[in-house]
């Protein structure tokens, strides 16, 4: 999937759905200053890119999990993205809310299926992997058999790759940081000394940008 690792990249930095800005960097909701900010559902407002995305996931998808009988989206980045990949596939859809609702029929996981069901979950982006592996576990304790996840982006952060790992889950990207930082400089979208910073928030994020 190298080629398809780039070219998500370049449709990505294109379309801004990832902004680099090393000098000014973003707070996410975790606290944690950044000097990236992936916004993934920008995606489905350009027909070309949001078609290249469900094609390689419906790829992957065929390739890796031939036995799927049931897409999942995880609520709410990949909700649109995994409702197009089933149709591509010509699979049953359900997403996964983030917990279980607060009224009506009070549902974590949205839609038919029966337990025992092999299930693909597809997700708009990695970061440190708590709320797409909480998503694996409610599939699973809701009795579905999940094959694996498959995600636009992922930052590669090690703490994600351990969680993956200790669920016993398997997950493949369309693209990664690595790849991005890569194509960023190769674009032109960010020059040599910016890689540096990009580089060193990489080793740890929880604690780049705090003033000591």
């Amino acid at each position: 999937m190298g080629n398809c690792a780039i070219k998500t990249a370049e449709y990505l930095l294109q379309i801004k759905a990832i902004k680099l800005q090393p000098s000014n960097p973003f707070t996410w909701a975790s606290g944690w200053k950044s000097p990236i900010y992936c916004d993934n559902r920008k995606t489905l407002s350009f027909p070309e890119v949001r078609s290249y995305i469900r094609d390689s996931f419906a790829s992957l998808v065929r390739e890796l999990y031939p036995q799927a009988g049931i897409i999942a989206g995880v609520a709410t980045g990949a909700i649109a993205h995994g409702a197009l990949v089933s149709d591509k596939l010509g699979l049953p859809f359900i997403y996964v809310r983030s917990g279980a609702k607060e009224h009506g029929l009070g549902n974590q996981i949205e839609g038919y299926f029966v337990p025992g069901q092999k299930v693909v979950v597809i997700e708009d982006l990695i970061s440190t992997g708590g709320s797409s592996l909480s998503a694996v576990r409610a599939l699973r304790d809701a009795g579905c058999v999940v094959l694996g996840m498959v995600a636009i982006f992922t930052y590669e952060f090690k703490k994600a790759s351990d969680g993956f790992a200790a669920e016993n889950c398997t997950l493949h990207t369309l693209s990664n940081y690595s790849v991005l930082v890569d194509a960023a400089v190769s674009t032109g979208y960010i020059g040599q000394s910016e890689v540096e910073t990009l580089k060193k928030w990489r080793v740890d994020p929880s604690i780049w940008g705090i003033e000591k």
